[in-house]
């Protein structure tokens, strides 16, 4: 019953009519931000992020919350009709679920898009709901050295697990470790990169940074990367798949909420990397993998189910242990901080109201994407139709009013135009925001345990390795580090003792000839 009585009161503070409007804003605005190909959710929450300053710390987290996992719906939508990926963890779908459509069934793929995202969400929330005070009371016995090795190891996985090139990645979160220092040093107070700069005294503020890296940055980017146009198949019917097709559909959709969890959890995991291995997953287990990718229903139903429950069990590292999974996690960590409070092992005993009631509104946001994806899909597509030459203006115009009514600071303005100019070189030229993000978040964190590790072991290192936790955190970051370069030397290796191998046998057939 102790348990249960802070649940019951998560679902009281998430019933009241405040904050059912705010998730209902949150979800529509997710859904919306979903079918516009290449904003995404973690631009639109730093944009957002301005807006939640006058508003209760549990109303703005709920409403965030409901923009994440909103976003995987939504960009289903797109991804079936006009085989537009409106959202990257839904790349995957476009693959059978624009065949679907073309066949005439853009319904039943949309239907059972809809079902195993409620189905993966709401299976990940249950599981978010037991696991996550485990984890909190697990992580109640962190100091200054596990908090050391738990960020050091959640930069490298994030660094090294995110797609796209591993030496580009480490350079971002080398980066973000950089501008984590700068200001006055938390322990001597001494100036560090402010160059006589009175602004910086006090650090870069972390929203001018996600706003202007995944805000106008992504804006830039995606005003030169123009989508194609495309035309919307005929009108949607037979919403409500077929006994058959809910059938083959079943086991993609339980394997893709227990494989999405799990890898949710694990930073540098997320809803992108859940449904690419969902697919996978389906395909290798199919009886006639050619199936896939001509329209079979395991191809739209396991990756979508895998999507909303990775972007559903993320939460669990950031509200238990205070270390962000992924990019998006790393703006909810921002917020959070910005509304006053600290995620970690202590926020499930010290802030219950706000821990259940995000919990529980997640419940409540996916019933009524349930209720919604489906009726307003033609809203959807029309909106879609937008020019980007409208939207980007009026993007960028709240993206810096937004930045200017935090502190009334010019600075502030210059600060996110400096660092939109940052994010779309990044992007242009392959380097993944993400890490440089992740890294900026958790910078402050792993310096101050850091030193006052060294502090409490006398300035000697090896005092990490007489703490069982942090031991053996450092020994998986060191696995983490290391397997790469042996795996591709072991490659190389493979790869020259085979052309040793072909050598040798052109060799002696040359000799058989000439005898």
């Amino acid at each position: 019953m102790d348990f249960l009585n802070p649940v019951i009161n998560g679902f009281a503070v998430v019933l009241e009519p405040t904050n059912l409007l705010y998730c209902l804003i949150g979800v529509v605005i997710g859904m919306l931000i979903g079918v516009l190909p290449g904003l995404g959710p973690a631009a639109t929450i730093a944009i957002l992020l301005p807006l939640t300053y006058n508003v209760e710390p549990v109303t703005a987290i709920i409403m965030l919350a409901g923009i994440f996992y909103g976003a995987q719906y939504g960009g289903t939508i797109t991804s079936v009709l006009l085989r537009l990926p409106g959202e990257a963890s839904s790349v995957v779908t476009v693959f059978d679920g624009y065949q679907m459509a073309k066949q005439g069934r853009a319904g039943t793929a949309l239907g059972l898009a809809s079902i195993g995202s409620f189905v993966g969400g709401t299976a990940a929330i249950i599981g978010l709901t037991f696991l996550a005070p485990i984890v909190a009371s697990f992580a109640l016995d962190f100091g200054p050295p596990e908090y050391t090795a738990l960020a050091m190891l959640g930069i490298l996985l994030v660094a090294t697990i995110s797609s796209g090139s591993k030496a580009k990645a480490l350079i971002a979160a080398a980066l973000g470790l950089l501008l984590a220092t700068v200001g006055r040093d938390i322990f001597t107070g001494e100036s560090r990169f402010t160059f006589g700069s009175l602004q910086l005294a006090d650090g870069i503020d972390f929203v001018p940074i996600a706003m202007g890296i995944f805000g106008l940055g992504e804006i830039l980017y995606n005003l030169e990367e123009r989508h194609r146009a495309a035309k919307a198949p005929s009108k949607v019917t037979n919403v409500w798949p077929s006994r058959k097709d809910l059938k083959q559909a079943s086991g993609a959709i339980g394997r893709g909420s227990v494989l999405g969890f799990f890898l949710g959890i694990l930073p540098g995991g997320g809803a992108t990397i859940a449904s690419m291995a969902s697919y996978a997953m389906e395909k290798k287990r199919a009886k006639q993998p050619e199936r896939f990718g001509k329209g079979a229903p395991e191809g739209v139903a396991g990756p979508e189910t895998a999507n909303n429950a990775a972007a559903t069990s993320s939460f669990i590292p950031l509200l238990t242990l205070g270390i962000p999974a992924n990019a998006t996690m790393a703006l909810m960590f921002g917020a959070l901080l910005i509304q006053g409070v600290t995620p970690g092992p202590q926020l499930v005993e010290q802030n219950p109201d706000l821990f259940w009631g995000v919990v529980n509104s997640m419940y409540i946001g996916n019933i009524l994407l349930l209720i919604m994806s489906l009726p307003l899909v033609g809203i959807f597509v029309k909106i879609l139709r937008v020019r980007a030459a409208i939207l980007a203006p009026v993007t960028a115009l709240i993206t810096l009013l937004g930045a200017y009514t935090i502190n009334n600071s010019m600075f502030d303005v210059t600060l996110v135009v400096v660092f939109g100019i940052i994010g779309y070189l990044m992007k242009k030229f392959g380097f993944e925001p993400g890490p440089l993000v992740l890294a900026f978040v958790l910078g402050e964190l792993l310096e101050s345990s850091m030193r006052r590790s060294l502090l409490v072991f006398g300035g000697d290192p090896t005092g990490f390795l007489g703490r069982p936790i942090s031991a053996t955190l450092l020994v998986v970051f060191v696995l983490v580090a290391v397997l790469p370069g042996i795996r591709s030397l072991l490659a190389k290796r493979k790869a020259t003792t085979a052309s040793a191998g072909s050598a040798n046998n052109g060799t002696t057939h040359n000799v058989k000839e000439k005898v």
